[in-house]
Protein backbone atom coordinates (compact mmCIF):
# COMPACT_ATOMS: atom_id res chain seq x y z
CA UNK A 1 0.00 0.00 0.00
CA UNK A 2 1.50 3.30 -1.09
CA UNK A 3 -1.16 5.93 -0.29
CA UNK A 4 -3.93 6.09 2.30
CA UNK A 5 -6.54 8.71 3.17
CA UNK A 6 -7.79 9.92 6.53
CA UNK A 7 -10.98 11.81 7.39
CA UNK A 8 -12.96 12.89 10.44
CA UNK A 9 -16.73 12.74 10.30
CA UNK A 10 -19.77 13.48 12.46
CA UNK A 11 -19.42 15.36 15.73
CA UNK A 12 -15.94 16.55 16.63
CA UNK A 13 -14.24 15.07 19.67
CA UNK A 14 -11.12 16.15 21.60
CA UNK A 15 -8.30 13.86 20.56
CA UNK A 16 -9.18 13.61 16.88
CA UNK A 17 -6.10 15.67 16.02
CA UNK A 18 -3.93 13.31 18.04
CA UNK A 19 -5.35 10.42 16.01
CA UNK A 20 -4.68 12.22 12.71
CA UNK A 21 -1.10 12.90 13.84
CA UNK A 22 -0.56 9.24 14.72
CA UNK A 23 -1.95 8.09 11.37
CA UNK A 24 0.37 10.39 9.45
CA UNK A 25 3.50 9.60 11.44
CA UNK A 26 2.98 5.84 11.57
CA UNK A 27 2.35 5.90 7.82
CA UNK A 28 5.56 7.86 7.31
CA UNK A 29 7.45 5.24 9.28
CA UNK A 30 6.07 2.61 6.87
CA UNK A 31 6.86 4.74 3.78
CA UNK A 32 3.14 5.27 3.06
CA UNK A 33 1.83 8.63 1.81
CA UNK A 34 -1.21 10.18 3.52
CA UNK A 35 -3.89 12.37 2.01
CA UNK A 36 -6.16 14.29 4.35
CA UNK A 37 -9.80 14.65 3.32
CA UNK A 38 -11.46 17.80 4.62
CA UNK A 39 -15.07 17.92 5.88
CA UNK A 40 -15.62 14.19 6.07
CA UNK A 41 -17.70 12.44 3.43
CA UNK A 42 -18.80 15.77 2.00
CA UNK A 43 -15.15 16.52 1.19
CA UNK A 44 -14.76 13.05 -0.24
CA UNK A 45 -17.48 13.81 -2.78
CA UNK A 46 -16.13 17.30 -3.50
CA UNK A 47 -12.54 16.11 -3.85
CA UNK A 48 -11.35 18.33 -1.01
CA UNK A 49 -7.97 16.61 -0.56
CA UNK A 50 -4.56 17.68 0.67
CA UNK A 51 -1.34 15.81 1.24
CA UNK A 52 -0.19 15.47 4.83
CA UNK A 53 3.33 14.86 6.08
CA UNK A 54 5.04 14.80 9.45
CA UNK A 55 5.35 18.58 9.38
CA UNK A 56 1.66 19.03 8.59
CA UNK A 57 0.71 17.48 11.92
CA UNK A 58 3.33 19.15 14.11
CA UNK A 59 1.92 20.89 17.15
CA UNK A 60 -1.65 19.54 16.85
CA UNK A 61 -1.68 16.76 19.44
CA UNK A 62 -3.08 19.01 22.19
CA UNK A 63 -5.52 20.94 20.00
CA UNK A 64 -9.24 20.30 20.32
CA UNK A 65 -11.55 19.86 17.35
CA UNK A 66 -10.13 18.52 14.09
CA UNK A 67 -7.76 20.15 11.61
CA UNK A 68 -9.51 18.23 8.83
CA UNK A 69 -12.86 19.78 9.79
CA UNK A 70 -16.04 17.72 9.86
CA UNK A 71 -19.46 17.77 8.29
CA UNK A 72 -22.48 15.58 7.68
CA UNK A 73 -23.32 14.61 4.10
CA UNK A 74 -26.79 13.68 2.91
CA UNK A 75 -25.40 13.19 -0.60
CA UNK A 76 -23.12 10.40 0.61
CA UNK A 77 -26.21 8.45 1.65
CA UNK A 78 -27.07 8.05 -2.03
CA UNK A 79 -25.53 5.55 -4.46
CA UNK A 80 -24.56 8.39 -6.79
CA UNK A 81 -22.77 10.20 -3.97
CA UNK A 82 -20.83 7.11 -2.96
CA UNK A 83 -19.87 6.42 -6.57
CA UNK A 84 -18.48 9.95 -6.88
CA UNK A 85 -16.55 9.52 -3.64
CA UNK A 86 -15.00 6.26 -4.85
CA UNK A 87 -14.07 7.80 -8.19
CA UNK A 88 -12.30 10.64 -6.38
CA UNK A 89 -10.44 8.19 -4.14
CA UNK A 90 -9.26 6.13 -7.10
CA UNK A 91 -8.28 9.23 -9.06
CA UNK A 92 -6.14 10.41 -6.15
CA UNK A 93 -4.48 6.99 -5.85
CA UNK A 94 -5.84 6.35 -2.37
CA UNK A 95 -5.69 2.60 -1.68
CA UNK A 96 -7.01 2.56 1.87
CA UNK A 97 -8.94 4.86 4.20
CA UNK A 98 -8.96 5.64 7.93
CA UNK A 99 -12.31 6.97 9.17
CA UNK A 100 -12.37 8.71 12.57
CA UNK A 101 -15.88 9.16 13.96
CA UNK A 102 -18.94 7.51 15.47
CA UNK A 103 -21.58 5.06 14.33
CA UNK A 104 -22.87 7.22 11.46
CA UNK A 105 -19.33 7.57 10.15
CA UNK A 106 -18.82 3.82 10.44
CA UNK A 107 -21.95 3.10 8.39
CA UNK A 108 -20.36 5.14 5.60
CA UNK A 109 -17.09 3.25 6.04
CA UNK A 110 -18.88 -0.09 5.65
CA UNK A 111 -20.43 1.06 2.34
CA UNK A 112 -16.99 1.95 0.99
CA UNK A 113 -15.50 -1.33 2.19
CA UNK A 114 -18.24 -3.26 0.39
CA UNK A 115 -17.17 -1.50 -2.82
CA UNK A 116 -13.69 -2.93 -2.38
CA UNK A 117 -11.87 -0.08 -0.62
CA UNK A 118 -9.93 -1.18 2.49
CA UNK A 119 -11.28 0.89 5.41
CA UNK A 120 -10.37 1.00 9.11
CA UNK A 121 -12.52 2.86 11.66
CA UNK A 122 -11.27 4.71 14.73
CA UNK A 123 -13.98 5.43 17.34
CA UNK A 124 -14.04 9.18 17.95
CA UNK A 125 -17.11 10.38 19.84
CA UNK A 126 -17.58 11.96 23.25
CA UNK A 127 -20.64 9.76 23.90
CA UNK A 128 -18.59 6.54 24.35
CA UNK A 129 -21.49 4.66 22.76
CA UNK A 130 -19.58 2.44 20.32
CA UNK A 131 -19.54 -1.31 21.03
CA UNK A 132 -16.28 -3.24 20.90
CA UNK A 133 -14.15 -0.72 22.78
CA UNK A 134 -14.00 0.31 26.42
CA UNK A 135 -13.43 3.96 25.51
CA UNK A 136 -13.86 6.22 22.50
CA UNK A 137 -11.69 9.22 21.73
CA UNK A 138 -13.05 12.35 23.42
CA UNK A 139 -15.09 10.71 26.17
CA UNK A 140 -12.55 11.24 28.95
CA UNK A 141 -12.14 14.92 28.04
CA UNK A 142 -15.91 15.47 27.93
CA UNK A 143 -16.33 13.86 31.34
CA UNK A 144 -13.56 15.97 32.85
CA UNK A 145 -15.14 19.12 31.39
CA UNK A 146 -18.50 18.17 32.91
CA UNK A 147 -16.95 17.36 36.30
CA UNK A 148 -15.17 20.72 36.38
CA UNK A 149 -18.49 22.44 35.67
CA UNK A 150 -20.23 20.43 38.40
CA UNK A 151 -17.54 21.40 40.90
CA UNK A 152 -17.93 25.09 40.08
CA UNK A 153 -21.71 24.92 40.23
CA UNK A 154 -21.56 23.09 43.56
CA UNK A 155 -19.87 26.14 45.13
CA UNK A 156 -22.82 28.32 44.13
CA UNK A 157 -25.35 25.63 45.05
CA UNK A 158 -23.86 25.41 48.55
CA UNK A 159 -23.68 29.18 49.01
CA UNK A 160 -27.33 29.64 48.07
CA UNK A 161 -28.62 26.33 49.50
CA UNK A 162 -30.20 25.37 46.19
CA UNK A 163 -30.86 22.41 43.96
CA UNK A 164 -28.97 22.56 40.67
CA UNK A 165 -29.88 20.42 37.68
CA UNK A 166 -27.05 20.01 35.16
CA UNK A 167 -27.81 18.72 31.67
CA UNK A 168 -25.00 16.97 29.82
CA UNK A 169 -24.79 15.50 26.32
CA UNK A 170 -26.04 12.02 25.51
CA UNK A 171 -29.17 11.63 23.41
CA UNK A 172 -29.04 7.84 23.33
CA UNK A 173 -26.32 7.15 25.86
CA UNK A 174 -25.91 8.03 29.51
CA UNK A 175 -22.19 7.29 29.65
CA UNK A 176 -21.12 10.92 30.17
CA UNK A 177 -23.85 11.60 32.72
CA UNK A 178 -23.05 8.49 34.75
CA UNK A 179 -19.29 9.02 34.81
CA UNK A 180 -19.51 12.76 35.48
CA UNK A 181 -22.25 12.27 38.06
CA UNK A 182 -20.22 9.76 40.06
CA UNK A 183 -16.99 11.76 39.81
CA UNK A 184 -18.82 14.99 40.61
CA UNK A 185 -20.73 13.59 43.60
CA UNK A 186 -24.23 14.08 42.20
CA UNK A 187 -27.19 13.07 44.34
CA UNK A 188 -29.18 11.78 41.36
CA UNK A 189 -28.13 10.76 37.84
CA UNK A 190 -30.81 10.43 35.17
CA UNK A 191 -29.89 8.50 32.01
CA UNK A 192 -31.89 7.17 29.04
CA UNK A 193 -30.96 3.54 29.73
CA UNK A 194 -33.06 3.47 32.93
CA UNK A 195 -36.60 4.79 33.55
CA UNK A 196 -36.70 8.02 35.52
CA UNK A 197 -37.95 7.39 39.06
CA UNK A 198 -39.03 10.80 40.33
CA UNK A 199 -40.18 9.30 43.61
CA UNK A 200 -36.60 8.18 44.25
CA UNK A 201 -35.20 11.58 43.19
CA UNK A 202 -37.52 13.37 45.60
CA UNK A 203 -36.73 10.87 48.35
CA UNK A 204 -33.01 11.62 48.03
CA UNK A 205 -33.68 15.36 48.14
CA UNK A 206 -35.76 15.03 51.29
CA UNK A 207 -33.21 12.73 52.96
CA UNK A 208 -30.48 15.25 52.24
CA UNK A 209 -32.46 18.15 53.67
CA UNK A 210 -33.27 16.08 56.76
CA UNK A 211 -29.52 15.55 57.31
CA UNK A 212 -28.96 19.29 57.01
CA UNK A 213 -27.51 19.20 53.51
CA UNK A 214 -27.28 22.67 52.01
CA UNK A 215 -27.43 21.74 48.34
CA UNK A 216 -28.20 19.00 45.82
CA UNK A 217 -26.80 18.27 42.36
CA UNK A 218 -28.80 16.32 39.78
CA UNK A 219 -27.11 15.31 36.51
CA UNK A 220 -29.37 14.68 33.53
CA UNK A 221 -28.41 13.18 30.16
CA UNK A 222 -30.18 15.09 27.36
CA UNK A 223 -31.73 11.85 26.12
CA UNK A 224 -33.89 11.70 29.26
CA UNK A 225 -35.52 15.00 28.38
CA UNK A 226 -34.94 18.66 29.08
CA UNK A 227 -33.42 19.60 32.41
CA UNK A 228 -36.09 22.30 32.55
CA UNK A 229 -38.76 19.60 32.47
CA UNK A 230 -37.01 17.78 35.30
CA UNK A 231 -36.88 21.03 37.29
CA UNK A 232 -40.59 21.62 36.75
CA UNK A 233 -41.48 18.09 37.82
CA UNK A 234 -39.45 18.39 41.01
CA UNK A 235 -41.07 21.74 41.79
CA UNK A 236 -44.52 20.22 41.23
CA UNK A 237 -43.80 17.39 43.62
CA UNK A 238 -41.88 19.24 46.34
CA UNK A 239 -42.39 23.00 45.86
CA UNK A 240 -38.59 23.24 45.99
CA UNK A 241 -36.94 25.74 43.66
CA UNK A 242 -34.07 24.59 41.46
CA UNK A 243 -31.70 26.13 38.95
CA UNK A 244 -30.83 24.62 35.55
CA UNK A 245 -27.47 24.64 33.75
CA UNK A 246 -27.17 23.14 30.25
CA UNK A 247 -23.52 22.46 29.40
CA UNK A 248 -24.19 21.81 25.69
CA UNK A 249 -21.30 21.98 23.23
CA UNK A 250 -18.82 23.17 25.83
CA UNK A 251 -18.25 19.44 26.42
CA UNK A 252 -16.89 19.01 22.89
CA UNK A 253 -14.25 21.71 23.02
CA UNK A 254 -10.90 22.21 24.67
CA UNK A 255 -7.60 20.38 24.71
CA UNK A 256 -7.85 16.61 25.07
CA UNK A 257 -6.80 15.00 28.34
CA UNK A 258 -3.61 12.97 28.54
CA UNK A 259 -5.75 9.83 28.45
CA UNK A 260 -7.43 10.86 25.20
CA UNK A 261 -4.10 11.85 23.63
CA UNK A 262 -2.66 8.45 24.52
CA UNK A 263 -5.74 6.57 23.34
CA UNK A 264 -5.93 8.46 20.05
CA UNK A 265 -2.22 7.97 19.39
CA UNK A 266 -2.42 4.21 19.97
CA UNK A 267 -5.55 3.76 17.87
CA UNK A 268 -4.27 5.93 15.02
CA UNK A 269 -1.01 4.01 14.69
CA UNK A 270 -2.79 0.65 14.91
CA UNK A 271 -5.23 1.63 12.15
CA UNK A 272 -2.32 2.23 9.77
CA UNK A 273 -0.75 -1.09 10.72
CA UNK A 274 -4.01 -2.88 9.91
CA UNK A 275 -4.25 -1.26 6.48
CA UNK A 276 -0.61 -2.11 5.78
CA UNK A 277 -1.36 -5.73 6.74
CA UNK A 278 -4.24 -5.89 4.25
CA UNK A 279 -7.14 -5.66 6.71
CA UNK A 280 -10.44 -3.98 5.88
CA UNK A 281 -13.79 -3.18 7.46
CA UNK A 282 -12.31 -3.31 10.96
CA UNK A 283 -12.56 -0.97 13.93
CA UNK A 284 -9.66 -0.49 16.29
CA UNK A 285 -10.48 -0.17 19.96
CA UNK A 286 -9.21 -0.80 23.45
CA UNK A 287 -10.27 -3.47 25.94
CA UNK A 288 -8.63 -3.97 29.33
CA UNK A 289 -5.92 -1.54 28.12
CA UNK A 290 -5.06 -3.82 25.18
CA UNK A 291 -5.53 -2.80 21.55
CA UNK A 292 -8.18 -4.84 19.75
CA UNK A 293 -9.84 -4.77 16.36
CA UNK A 294 -13.30 -5.99 15.41
CA UNK A 295 -15.46 -6.32 12.33
CA UNK A 296 -17.17 -2.99 11.64
CA UNK A 297 -20.55 -4.47 10.74
CA UNK A 298 -20.56 -6.54 13.94
CA UNK A 299 -19.76 -3.42 15.96
CA UNK A 300 -22.66 -1.53 14.35
CA UNK A 301 -25.12 -4.34 15.09
CA UNK A 302 -24.27 -4.39 18.77
CA UNK A 303 -25.39 -1.87 21.39
CA UNK A 304 -23.05 -0.69 24.10
CA UNK A 305 -24.77 -0.94 27.45
CA UNK A 306 -24.28 0.86 30.73
CA UNK A 307 -22.32 -1.09 33.33
CA UNK A 308 -25.05 -2.04 35.86
CA UNK A 309 -22.49 -2.19 38.67
CA UNK A 310 -21.47 1.38 37.96
CA UNK A 311 -25.11 2.48 38.03
CA UNK A 312 -25.62 0.63 41.32
CA UNK A 313 -22.51 2.32 42.73
CA UNK A 314 -23.93 5.72 41.82
CA UNK A 315 -27.04 4.91 43.87
CA UNK A 316 -24.97 3.81 46.87
CA UNK A 317 -22.64 6.79 46.84
CA UNK A 318 -25.58 9.21 46.69
CA UNK A 319 -27.00 8.01 50.02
Amino acid sequence: MRTIGVLTSGGDAPGMNAAIRAVVRQAAALKIDVIGISRGYAGLIQGDFRRLNTGSVAGIIHRGGTILLTARSEEFRTEAGRATALDNLHREGIEGLVVIGGDGSFHGAVHLAKKGLPVIGIPGTIDNDIAGTDYTIGFDTAVNTAVEAISRIRDTATSHERIFIIEVMGRRSGQIALAAGIAGGAESILIPEYPVNYDRVVEKLEQGRHRGKLHSIIVVAEGVGSALEVSEEIARRTRLESRVTILGHIQRGGAPTAFDCMLASRLGARAVDLLADGASSRMVGIAANELVDRDLETVLREKKSIDPELYRLAEVLAL
